[in-house]
């Protein structure tokens, strides 16, 4: 990658310094680490069985991450006089976790082995990224040989696993685990920020945390996703037109910018705020001043310093793999608040001809926006100052360049879920009914759905209360929607406001992207239940 030209980050600093924004949301820290105690509610706090499930899915990579974390959590439960957990504990039985991490091992060999056959377009999604680093690491020590990382150019934007659905708890925490598990493998100390004291509005529009702005416009627009504020002030920049030249970097008027905010304050919900008299690089400003006067970092205070590490792995690869987990790891409203921002700053780019905005220029202009926070900042030196402004910048470059990748559940985490849920099923049935379904099994005999080639899709809401389906190698979910409501010209609802659930199996229930293959997924799962029904919002 290129260089980033800093000098407009730098510019753009100043201007946020004298329009008194970015500097004062937040007081002194407590003493709590935040990300410790994050990383000990999502991993600890849960039955004893449902612990023993979870750690026995794990690689040998995430288990030995999570045994660091253990000793660190008991160094700091020890200063605190709470209870300490005995690593022994966590673990237990050791044999069965690391039964299954050495056949884990084994199968990732020859995954490793047929990776090295692919391109340097293609990432792999099948394997953990942890495994793929520590891989990576050990041929890069054997070999003593420098190797570059990949250029964007030969990196995907995409890959076809489908987006991310509403994230489950067990997702949450393996995701967690593997974050912890890619950095490990680099040997990478993250630090985590301390905790901060936030005096946060409790109404209005700037200044008010991404909850409490959503709950105002969710009474009146359920599921709504991302405030309505900057909703409206990206469509009105975009109503103006994308080819102004340098928006997002030429600033307001100042005072003018000032009074345009406290005009919005007072009249943006009774629709009485004059949008047709809002200049463009005025509505740019406030859109970054509404980024910066969020309370709370969009980024979270959580996460601010693992994204900026991200830029410490050593390959483009690793850093989009890190960037992954990251955002799934953000709550829904940063992560679906962020979404919408890298969107538009991308179509900003595209007209790049006109606005003279490319991804580099976008990029360092941003970057000082999302991650100037006073309880972040305070304690930075100049050079780690200068160190953090490209770092901040390429990471702002990598959110927008590769969006359509990064909001996406791996394949390797879905398939530990998988894992997992089989996992219960067993312990959650007795023996007298497992024998029972075993006998079942033995005398019906039924079909494997895996190899069918036409599926029945349950609708049980609707009218047409059940739909047969033909199953080809590329049929997906969002066909299957399409041909339902073909079929019922009497349904006024939209496509976009149903879905295809599967339905039990080994998944319990999810919502499935519209890219998601059929066929695949069948394979994966094939006594699962397709059922369409409107998107619960």
């Amino acid at each position: 990658m290129d260089e980033l030209e800093m000098e407009d980050y730098w510019k753009e600093v100043d201007i946020i310094n004298h329009s008194g924004g970015g500097a004062g949301r937040a007081d002194g820290g407590g003493e709590g680490d935040v990300q410790e105690e994050e990383q000990q509610k999502v991993l600890f706090d849960r039955q004893e069985e449902d612990n023993a499930v979870f750690l026995s899915t794990l690689t040998r990579i995430q288990a030995a991450a999570v045994e660091r974390r253990v000793t660190s959590l008991q160094q700091t439960l020890r200063r605190r006089n709470r209870h300490v957990p005995d690593v022994r504990d966590i673990f237990r039985p050791p044999k069965k976790v690391w039964r299954r991490t050495r056949t884990q091992r084994k199968s990732y060999s020859i995954n490793s082995h047929v990776s090295t056959q692919k391109t340097e377009t293609e990432l792999n999604v099948e394997v953990a990224f942890s495994e793929q680093a520590l891989n990576y690491r050990d041929n890069h020590q054997r070999s003593k040989v420098t190797c570059p990382s990949s250029t964007d150019d030969k990196l995907p934007v995409r890959h076809t696993y489908g987006r991310s659905p509403q994230l489950h708890d067990n997702v949450r925490r393996l995701v967690v685990v593997e974050s912890a598990a890619l950095f490990d493998t680099a040997r990478i100390d993250l630090k985590p920020h301390r905790a901060v004291r936030v005096r946060a509005k409790e109404n209005g529009l700037f200044g008010v945390p991404l909850t409490t702005l959503l709950d105002q416009d969710q009474k009146r627009a359920p599921g709504t996703k991302v405030p309505f504020i900057l909703q409206r002030l990206i469509s009105h920049i975009e109503e103006q037109g994308l080819d102004t030249e340098g928006l997002l970097r030429i600033p307001g008027a100042n005072t003018r910018v000032k009074s345009l905010c406290q005009e919005l304050e007072s009249s943006f919900y009774e629709g009485m705020f004059p949008w047709t008299q809002l200049k463009q690089h005025d509505a740019a400003s406030l859109l970054k001043l509404f980024i910066r006067e969020l309370p709370h970092p969009l980024l979270t205070v959580e996460y601010l310093n693992t994204f900026i590490a991200v830029n410490k792995l050593p390959t483009k690869k690793q850093q989009l793999q890190a960037l992954n987990l990251l955002v799934l790891l953000l709550p829904e409203p940063s992560r679906d608040t962020l979404k919408a921002l890298v969107e538009f700053f991308q179509r900003v780019i595209d007209h790049q001809a006109e606005n003279k905005m490319t991804l580099n220029n976008v990029s360092v202009i941003i970057a000082p926006n999302i991650f100037m926070f006073k309880g972040f900042r305070s304690k930075v030196t100049e050079q780690q100052e200068y160190s953090m402004a490209a770092s901040t910048a390429n990471i702002i470059r990598l959110l927008i360049r590769y969006q359509n990748l990064l909001w996406t559940i791996p394949k390797f985490i879905m398939n530990q879920v998988r894992q997992q849920n089989m996992e219960n099923q067993r312990k959650q049935n007795k023996e007298r009914v497992v024998m029972k379904l075993l006998k079942k099994i033995t005398t019906d005999k039924p079909t494997d759905k895996s190899s069918q080639s036409i599926i029945r899709v349950q609708a049980p809401q609707f009218r047409k209360v059940s739909m047969a389906v033909e199953l080809t190698k590329e049929l997906q979910a969002a066909d299957v929607l399409k041909r339902f409501l073909s079929q019922d010209s009497s349904l006024t609802i939209k496509q976009e406001d149903l879905c295809l659930y599967e339905s039990g199996g080994n998944i319990k229930e999810r919502c499935l992207d519209g890219e998601a293959y059929m066929k695949d997924l069948i394979q994966l799962n094939p006594t699962a239940e397709w059922v369409i029904k409107p998107i619960q919002r």
